[in-house]
C-alpha cells in the first residue's frame, strides 16, 4: 500500500504529525494520503504517562481544543512536593510551576486526538504491529512492513495466517515512543545519537495505577511529587500522586533504571511506597482501576539524537525531547510531530529537505525548554542531597545558564554492579489493601497476547542469563521486569533456568535497557497484543 507519509505510532506526537499534515493540505489545497500503524488493539491501548498536562503545544495544533471537547477538564489546583523518609514526610518548596497545565489520562487524550486525525482524512490502522524498515538500493528508508499474523510458537501458519503489510511511504516518521524497536535499529544504522548531541540515552521505569477513592479524600487538581524513600541516597527517581475527576487518582513511582543495587525491584519499590503513612490512609478503601508500567527517556538536551535519516525523522519519545525537571514530554513530543509535519510537507510539495525538522527543532522552543533544563538529571549523578543542591542552584539562581553542561554517568546497563557486593533486599509481602502481587495487578492491566505465537523477546545469547546474568548479578532479569516475564526456575537437575513469559509483556522495555550484557533484544509481537489502557 503506497502513501504520501506512513507514520509508525499513535501516540500524542504520530497523531499531532497526522493533523498538521492534514491541516496544511486544507491551508494549501493539495491532498496527501497519511497512514499511521498502532500496535496497540485500539488508539490509546498502549499510551501510559502520569500525567499533568501543559497544553502548549495543542493550543498552536488545535486552538479550540476547549469548545471541540478535549478530555481535559481538570485544571491544577495545588503544587506539591514532599521529602520522604521512611515514616515522615517534609514538604519543600515546590519546583514545578503547573499553573494553567491539567491533570489528564493520556490514553483518553490521545483516543481523541485519533478521532481529530480520522475527521481530517487520516487513515489508521490500530492492531497492525511495525515490524522491519523498508529500504531502497540507495539505502533510503521507503516505508515499513507489519509482522506476520497467525504464526504457530513452533514457526508454522496457523489457519488464521495473514502476511504481514508492505506500506510505503514518501515520507516515514517513526513515533514509536521511548525506546522504540525501529527507532533504535535507525539510529544505530545511521549513527543519529553521534551526528546529534553525542551522549548515550539514560531512561527511567515509570510504574503507575489509577485508583478510585472514596469522595470525602478527593481533591481534583491536586498535585503531589515525593523524593527520598522508598528509594536509597544512590538512586535517582520519586513518585508522583495526581487527583484526576470521577474519585480518581493517578498514583505512580518513577525510578531511574541506572541504579546499582541487582536486588533493586521497581514494582516491590512502588509496593512499598504505598504503605507509607502519608499516602496509604489516602489509599485505603479504595479499588485499584487499572496497571501498567513504561520506560521514559532521561537523557534531555545532551542525549538528542539527529532525528533525520534518509527518507523520513524520528519524533517523539522515540528521539527523546522529556523535560526532567518538569516531569513532562507529551507537550514537546506533540510539537516535534508538528515541526516534523511542516518539514515532510515542505519536502513533498516544494521539494526542500527533510534537513530542516532538525535546523526547525533547534530554533524551537523544545530546544530552548531542554537546553534550559539540561544540568538537572545529571546532577543527581552524585547522589540524592549533592543533586537536589546542585539542582537548586540551577533552577532558582542560574536559571538554567550554567557555563557548563554535564555529562550523564554510564549507560544503565553498565551501571548494575555485581550481586556480591549487596544484599538481598527483603520486601513485604503484599497486604492485599494497598499493595499486591503482579498477577493482581497484571490483571488489572487488560495484557493479552495469543499465547500461541513466537516469544517477541529474543536472547543473542542463550547462554547469559544462567553462565553471566545469575551467578554475576543474581538474575536481575526477575526483578527489574513489572511483569514478571522473566523467571528463573529450576529445571529437572534442579538447576535454575530462565523462563521467558513473554505473554506477560506490558511492552514497557525496562529489559532491553537494563539487561547487563544488552541481550534482550525486544521486537514487537502480533499487532493487537500488550495492555489494554483505558485511563492511563
Amino acid at each position: 500500500m503506497n502513501y504520501d507519509v506512513v507514520i509508525v505510532g499513535a501516540g500524542p506526537a504520530g497523531l499531532s504529525a497526522a493533523i498538521k499534515l492534514k491541516q496544511l493540505c486544507q491551508q494549501k489545497e493539495v491532498d496527501l494520503s497519511v497512514c499511521v500503524v498502532e500496535k496497540g488493539a485500539e488508539v490509546g491501548a498502549h499510551i501510559l504517562s502520569g500525567n499533568v498536562f501543559e497544553p502548549r503545544a495543542l493550543d498552536e495544533l488545535v486552538p479550540h481544543w476547549k469548545e471541540e471537547e478535549a478530555p481535559i477538564d481538570v485544571p491544577v489546583t495545588s503544587d506539591n512536593f514532599w521529602l520522604l523518609t521512611e515514616n515522615r514526610a517534609f514538604s519543600l518548596p515546590s519546583p514545578f510551576d503547573n499553573k494553567g497545565n491539567y491533570v489528564i489520562s493520556l490514553s483518553q487524550l490521545v483516543r481523541w486526538l485519533g478521532q481529530k486525525a480520522e475527521e481530517l482524512g487520516v487513515e489508521i490502522y490500530p492492531g497492525f504491529a511495525a515490524s522491519e524498515i523498508l529500504c531502497n538500493e540507495h539505502n533510503e528508508v521507503t516505508g515499513i512492513a507489519t509482522n506476520d499474523m497467525g504464526v504457530a510458537k513452533d514457526g508454522s501458519r496457523k489457519e488464521n495466517y495473514q502476511r504481514g503489510v508492505a506500506l510505503k511511504g514518501r515520507v516515514t516518521l517513526l513515533a514509536e515512543g521511548c525506546r522504540g524497536s525501529l527507532s533504535e535499529k535507525l539510529i544505530k544504522k545511521y549513527n543519529l545519537r553521534e551526528k546529534g548531541q553525542g551522549q548515550h540515552q539514560t531512561y527511567a521505569l515509570g510504574i503507575k495505577e489509577v485508583w478510585e477513592i472514596d469522595a470525602d479524600k478527593h481533591q481534583p487538581g491536586y498535585v503531589l511529587h515525593t523524593l527520598g524513600w522508598p528509594l536509597d541516597q544512590k538512586t535517582y527517581g520519586g513518585s508522583f500522586l495526581y487527583h484526576m475527576k470521577d474519585r480518581q487518582v493517578a498514583v505512580g513511582l518513577v525510578v531511574a533504571l541506572d541504579y546499582q543495587n541487582p536486588f533493586l525491584n521497581p514494582y516491590e519499590e512502588y509496593q512499598r511506597f504505598k504503605r507509607h503513612p502519608a499516602i496509604r490512609p489516602l489509599l485505603e478503601g479504595g479499588t485499584v482501576l487499572q496497571y501498567g508500567a513504561r520506560s521514559l527517556n532521561e537523557g534531555g538536551f545532551q542525549s538528542i539524537p539527529y532525528p533525520v535519516f534518509p527518507g523520513g525523522a524520528i519524533i517523539g519519545c522515540s528521539a527523546g525531547f522529556l523535560n526532567v525537571p518538569k516531569i513532562k514530554g507529551t507537550h514537546t513530543a506533540m510539537k516535534s510531530g508538528m515541526l516534523a509535519a511542516e518539514s515532510a510537507f515542505s519536502m513533498l510539495q516544494e521539494g526542500l529537505k527533510m534537513e530542516n525538522y532538525w535546523d526547525n527543532l533547534q530554533s524551537s522552543w523544545i530546544w530552548e525548554e531542554l537546553y534550559t533544563a539540561r544540568n538537572y538529571r545529571p546532577a543527581f549523578e552524585y547522589g540524592l542531597y549533592p543533586g537536589l543542591a546542585l539542582s537548586a542552584v540551577e533552577h532558582y539562581i542560574l536559571k538554567g545558564r550554567s557555563p557548563v553542561t554535564l555529562n550523564h554517568g554510564k549507560p544503565d546497563h553498565e551501571a548494575t554492579r555485581e550481586a556480591q557486593l549487596f544484599s538481598p533486599i527483603e520486601y513485604p509481602k503484599p497486604d492485599g489493601v494497598v499493595s499486591f502481587d503482579v498477577p493482581t495487578s497484571l490483571y488489572r492491566s487488560n495484557t493479552n497476547h495469543d499465547h500461541d505465537q513466537p516469544s517477541h523477546l529474543h536472547l543473542k545469547d542463550p547462554t547469559v542469563p544462567e553462565n553471566v546474568n545469575l551467578p554475576k548479578y543474581a538474575g536481575p532479569e526477575a526483578r527489574y521486569c513489572p511483569a514478571r516475564v522473566y523467571e528463573y526456575i529450576p529445571d529437572e537437575t534442579g538447576d535454575l533456568k530462565l523462563q521467558i513469559n513473554a505473554q506477560n509483556c506490558l511492552h514497557c522495555k525496562a529489559c532491553s535497557i537494563k539487561d547487563p550484557k544488552q541481550n534482550i533484544e525486544w521486537t514487537v509481537p502480533e499487532g493487537g497484543g500488550g495492555p489494554g489502557y483505558t485511563i492511563m
